[in-house]
């Protein structure tokens, strides 16, 4: 089957989850279902006092004075989210297909003024608050801390809500703080789908947000901004981050005796445990997690034949028309490749290795779609590609003497 270019972002274009469950005070379950109501609105025109750095809504003036979070976001997968991969695809699909092309926005680009369309009564038009300027900032600070020109963030560290009494009138009118932006629903908006989303056999594509809720964590008070944000940094690690992952996982290795000899059947077992991940290991269908497991000889060459593998993760077709197979690990559950095989000489070891992917589909889907012609998009998806392809990284590796 042909790609078609709404393939990658298919998902997307499915209902959000737009309502949040219970969080306690109704005032918080109000603000949330009022912050998140998607597609968010145009900011509209700023308050006549507001300088030209206040009513801006681009990350940089942001950064004028809050240059922590600044720095932090541009390193970010938020800062990301239009990258070439998503603009590439879209160059051709804001022609042909439109409507799809801005239910990606709605997540990857999700102000108003970062659509250069907009659908209004059933039909596709300029928008005319469109900033170009804005196109290519992915979620921007505003996407989740500005609605009509009105800041909005968390408690003060002391948990106080309260502003500092001001001798003078604050930067754009000062924050209104909500303990909404410390609590898991927060993220819900774009890492979950509504239970009537795009699903592939019986599971939603995007169920990050319920599979949390379902765990230990959730059970124990534990939000996603505690492990992403930890101390309120804007870099939300994930599955990019090699020390990430790793601090979400117990990985060991262990041979079935002290020593074999040659012709002997040596068992060797390494054991992939997700221990502090508050969600699916991996939770989307990009990456994937390959444990291997082969034999090298005294030089250091892997001898031929001997390698095996079990693999972690969702994989599902290209054109997203069915899933493959899901092996991802619960929190709490394990992986474990057990590597059987004959020693074939003195000096032979086991090197064992955890390698994550986080790009595992978008390299398929990027090499298929400029096999069969990516159109004006060309250049951004070979950009995309080259990233895909360099993220791999490696979590674990270990060689085990046998003989």
């Amino acid at each position: 089957m042909r790609l078609r270019l709404r393939a990658a972002c298919a998902a997307v274009t499915s209902a959000v989850l737009l309502g949040t469950a219970a969080v306690g005070a109704d005032g918080v379950q109000d603000f949330l279902r009022r912050h998140w109501r998607l597609p968010l609105a145009p900011q509209g025109p700023p308050p006549a006092s507001f300088s030209s750095l206040e009513a801006s809504l681009h990350p940089d003036a942001c950064g004028t004075c809050h240059p922590t979070q600044y720095a932090d976001w541009r390193e970010s997968t938020h800062a990301a989210a239009t990258g070439p991969g998503v603009e590439g695809q879209l160059v051709e699909m804001l022609q042909t297909d439109p409507q799809s092309a801005i239910g990606c926005l709605v997540c990857h680009g999700p102000l108003a003024e970062q659509a250069p369309l907009i659908v209004r009564d059933g039909e596709t038009r300029q928008n005319p608050d469109y900033d170009a300027a804005l196109r290519g900032k992915g979620v921007p600070c505003a996407a989740c801390h500005v609605r009509g020109h009105e800041r909005f963030g968390p408690p003060r560290r002391d948990g106080s809500l309260a502003s500092a009494a001001p001798r003078e009138t604050p930067p754009h009118n000062g924050v209104t703080r909500t303990p909404a932006f410390l609590r898991a629903e927060f993220c819900g908006g774009c890492h979950q789908f509504a239970p009537d989303g795009f699903a592939l056999n019986g599971k939603l594509l995007e169920n990050t947000y319920n599979e949390w809720k379902a765990s230990r964590f959730a059970r124990a008070g534990v939000q996603c901004q505690d492990c992403h944000m930890p101390e309120r940094r804007h870099r939300w690690r994930g599955i990019h981050d090699a020390d990430m992952v790793r601090s979400g996982l117990t990985i060991t290795a262990r041979p079935g005796a002290a020593r074999y000899r040659a012709g002997d059947v040596a068992v060797v077992t390494l054991r992939v445990t997700s221990t502090r991940i508050g969600h699916a290991f991996p939770t989307y269908v990009t990456p994937r997690v390959v444990l291997s497991a082969e034999l090298v000889d005294e030089t250091g060459l892997a001898i031929a034949g001997s390698r095996q593998e079990k693999i972690v993760g969702r994989e599902v077709a290209l054109d997203l028309s069915r899933e493959v197979f899901d092996t991802r690990l619960r929190p709490g559950q394990s992986a474990i490749l057990t590597f059987r095989v004959k020693v074939p000489s003195a000096g032979t070891r086991a090197r064992l290795a955890v390698v994550v992917e986080p790009d595992a589909f978008y390299v398929g889907f990027f090499e298929t779609l400029l096999r069969q012609g990516a159109g004006a998009g060309e250049p951004d998806i070979r950009k995309a590609l080259d990233t895909a392809r360099r993220s791999r990284f490696v979590v674990f590796e270990r060689e085990i003497p046998l003989s």
